[in-house]
């Protein structure tokens, strides 16, 4: 707030004034960050207010020419560079902390080109394990550096501030990484040379990194490996994807010690999830989490590139330390880290692994004879009504007690409690409530409109409902903020198509498509839509797409006579449209002439619809043909009867339509059997 009002007052003075001290929108967007860090969730007023402070920032120092004409000869070699690139990798923090990935990178683009790299993937035989004998492919990540680039330490900070060095580091991680047999970083073999020796004793090895790189060359790398975070699926190909960047700044000789620590926290995500390193990131989340909590090194060494690293708040990271206790098994710990924490629920869900479910409701109660106005306690004791109703059934009593317990939650927060909210729309959803559920998702969007799936939700809610125009905002919100949400889009599209809107829907299905490809019900749909906007090639694509799905498992049920029927109709028509005209007789020669050119172009245009036309006789053969080897009916005999009719081939439409008459026989046949 003083930030702010600080810039108030300058942009109230002159012009002068607030053009003399420009930096300050640079501190308050850090501010507003480090505050939305600090939160729970995610605000949509410090979103705002963090477009507005770092788009004011940008406009100031996003190019080199604006950062050198605003300090002049203040700046030494290489600083104004440096200054920009880290403006955009901060700007790029900022979106990735919202999730936006577009804006994100481009951002890290800018901040790269600004930093005088450019970075790309490579492969290098080396070596992953100590026990490894053959060299395997490994990824390497190349960082080609301009011509002005001298590398070294950035000379942007000021003398007082020493690097971390990572021989010390190395040192520290030694006796952690003899706990496992998984190198670090990966041994690489030297590029001319072949080795037929394992990793132990090979003589032929090149360690991994090259020259040093600059602090903020680190940082635009690491930064990275947040685009990636958010750009792909959570899966473990993601922290694959990103070990490459992880590796390239652990082989640097010398980091700052933000910069040093994220890329040990970033390490630890990644190793926690594979069983042979697991212990090993539990070690050195352990070294991480005391370092932090050391007095040394001072704030001089800890503030350079905190704003650009991305690492949470010592409570944060102590509770990321529990969680991952948990998952080793070491409840005893982590519910010594939750009790510090007051983290209630994650307590409570520790009690339950421990089928102390008693201590879990005693301490609930104690804590809200100490604090009856905490509305996070309300919010827990909720969450031991919802496991007494998944682990007895649904009853009526138990159900009563959780709105109760929600509505006392909203009461002592003075209504601004979204958790509360959430909690009683899913539980209206969840009886079957469509309509509370919408009001109350509205209700809690309005306080909170940032929360991951809260705009899907409301989707489903009010589609349940039967407000189409309240789901389709729900679902177009949810798309804005994870563009890759197939269900989203395939909601949208049916939406779209209730309101009969076929041009909408088509490319909404193409958007989904992208995501869900292996669903045969959304590609039936998408061919329905695509031949209502006139798409034919599109539809019989679908349906060739439903037929390939379903092989190997079909029923019948996925093929849709009447969108081939539709299908057919509109490539008869298209033939019976083929336009013909005979050459004009004229005894002028001039107007003989212009009549030649016109039918020839016509002609051109026949003769390209013809090949088109031509084109979708024969998919669609290729999809009857397709069909009559899996199943026997009477109308899909008719419309295959109606292809060979349009190839010309007599003898092969007769037999189709005596193999239809037959099927119409055994239908008739069967049903008065029955």
């Amino acid at each position: 707030m003083l930030v702010m009002k600080a810039k108030d007052l300058l942009f109230e003075g002159s012009i002068s004034s607030a053009y003399g001290i420009r930096s300050i929108s640079w501190w308050l967007a850090r501010v507003l960050l480090i505050e939305q860090r600090i939160l729970d969730e995610l605000s949509s007023s410090l979103f705002d207010l963090l477009q507005v402070s770092m788009g004011e920032t940008l406009r100031h120092f996003g190019s080199l020419e604006q950062v050198t004409s605003y300090w002049g000869d203040e700046l030494g070699n290489e600083e104004a560079a440096d200054i920009v690139s880290t403006v955009h990798s901060e700007a790029g923090i900022m979106e990735q902390t919202y999730g936006r990935v577009d804006s994100c990178r481009l951002h890290l683009e800018s901040a790269e080109v600004a930093s005088g790299i450019q970075l790309s993937l490579t492969g290098v035989l080396g070596y992953r394990t100590v026990h490894q004998v053959e060299p395997k492919q490994q990824r390497l990540l190349v960082v080609e550096r301009s011509s002005s680039d001298t590398g070294g330490t950035s000379s942007t900070m000021s003398p007082g501030i020493k690097t971390h060095d990572s021989t010390t580091a190395k040192n520290d991680w030694h006796e952690i990484s003899e706990a496992s047999d998984i190198h670090m970083t990966p041994v690489l073999l030297e590029t001319n040379e072949k080795s037929e020796i394992g990793a132990q004793g090979n003589q032929n090895v090149a360690p991994l990194g090259a020259a040093p790189l600059k602090a903020v060359q680190q940082a635009v790398i690491l930064a990275r490996c947040l685009l990636i975070e958010i750009s792909s699926r959570h899966d473990e190909l993601q922290r694959w994807d990103m070990a490459p960047f992880i590796e390239t700044i652990d082989s640097q000789p010398s980091s700052f010690f933000t910069l040093r620590c994220f890329c040990d926290l970033l390490r630890i995500r990644w190793e926690k999830t594979r069983t042979r390193t697991k212990q090993r990131a539990l070690e050195m989340m352990e070294k991480l989490v005391e370092g932090l909590h050391n007095s040394l090194p001072g704030v001089a060494q800890r503030i350079p590139f905190c704003y650009v690293a991305n690492i949470p708040t010592i409570p944060a990271l102590r509770k990321e330390h529990g969680e991952l206790l948990i998952s080793c098994g070491l409840m005893g710990e982590a519910i010594t880290i939750f009790e510090s924490l007051e983290l209630w629920d994650n307590l409570i869900y520790c009690y339950c692994l421990l089928e102390k479910r008693a201590a879990a409701v005693q301490l609930i109660k104690k804590r809200l004879s100490e604090m009856p106005n905490d509305p996070r306690l309300w919010l827990s004791k909720y969450g031991i009504c919802l496991l007494f109703l998944v682990e007895n059934g649904v009853h009526w009593v138990m159900l009563q007690m959780m709105i109760a317990v929600m509505t006392k939650a909203i009461e002592v927060s003075n209504n601004k409690s979204a958790r509360a909210k959430r909690s009683l729309a899913r539980s209206a959803y969840n009886r079957g409530d469509y309509e509370t559920s919408k009001i109350m998702w509205e209700a809690a969007l309005a306080l909170n409109s940032l929360y991951p799936d809260g705009w899907f939700a409301l989707g489903s809610a009010a589609l349940k409902a039967r407000d189409v125009d309240k789901a389709l905002v729900g679902f177009t919100k949810a798309v804005q903020f994870d563009p890759e949400n197939g269900e989203a889009w395939n909601n949208i599209a049916c939406l779209h198509m209730i309101r009969k809107r076929s041009e909408e829907a088509f490319i909404a299905f193409n958007e989904a498509l992208k995501f869900k490809r292996d669903s045969w019900q959304m590609w039936a749909q998408y061919s329905h839509v695509a031949l209502d906007v006139g798409n034919v090639h599109k539809a019989l694509e679908a349906v060739r797409m439903v037929l390939n799905i379903t092989s190997g498992k079909a029923t019948g049920k996925e093929i849709d006579a009447d969108i081939l029927e539709r299908i057919m109709i509109e490539i008869e028509e298209q033939i019976s449209r083929r336009p013909f005209k005979p050459p004009s007789v004229s005894d002028d020669t001039s107007l003989t002439t212009h009549n030649d050119s016109i039918n020839n172009s016509e002609q051109r245009i026949a003769v390209g619809r013809s090949r088109e036309t031509e084109q979708l006789v024969e998919l669609l053969g290729k999809i009857l043909q397709q069909i009559v080897k899996r199943v026997s009916r009477a109308d899909i005999w008719g419309l295959y009867a109606r292809w060979q009719k349009l190839k010309g081939d007599l003898a092969m439409c007769s037999e189709a339509l005596l193999k239809q008459v037959r099927s119409y026989q055994y239908t008739i046949i069967a049903y008065v059997t029955q």
